[in-house]
Formats: structure tokens, sequence, C-alpha cells
């Protein structure tokens, strides 16, 4: 069992990205992001699930928008292309999962 700490950066930085933990199949990932504050389109080589802990995030995936709120969440094919912006002060976990 591991317990992994996650602390709030928003109050010292904007934009934080960091990743927590990395197993032989997964990687998660904390994205923090100030209202506004975007990050450019990319994909991943692996399945992705986004689930947002606190705020709302707009996801352009693939030319379609989807908002990202506590409650949902939103899963990625691998190499599908997509960019997000944060509409409010976000705190997001990203899970990368090997198919």
């Amino acid at each position: 069992m591991d317990l992994i700490p996650k602390q709030d950066r928003l109050e010292q930085k904007a934009k934080h990205i960091a990743k927590l933990q990395r197993m032989e199949n997964a990687t998660i990932i904390n994205i923090q992001l100030k209202k506004g504050e975007t990050i450019a389109e990319h994909d991943s080589r692996k399945d992705v699930v986004i689930v947002v802990r606190r705020g709302s995030v707009i996801f352009n995936v693939e030319g379609t928008e989807t908002v990202v709120e506590p409650g949902n969440m939103l899963y990625m094919k691998p190499y599908e292309k997509h960019s997000l912006l944060a509409v409010e002060d976000t705190d997001l976990l990203v899970f990368q999962i090997m198919p």
C-alpha cells in the first residue's frame, strides 16, 4: 500500500503538473490550473481517464468540446488529440493506463 500525498500548489504558482505515482502499467498525474490557463493540443499513447477533483475544465477532444467537473469523468482512447482550458481554478487527476 502507498499513501500518495498531493499538495495544493495553486496558491504558490500557476499551472502545476506533477507525476504522483508510476506503476508498471499506469501513471497518475496531478494537474492544477488557474482559471483561463490552457494546455496545448497533444495526445497520449495510453488510455487516459480524467477525474476533476475541484473546478471545471473544457476538454477539446478531436474537435468536440466537453466540460469535465466533479461528478463526472472523461475517458480518451490512445492517440486522441486533445487540449484543455480551465473554466475555474481546477485540480484534476490524469490516469494514463497501458492498453
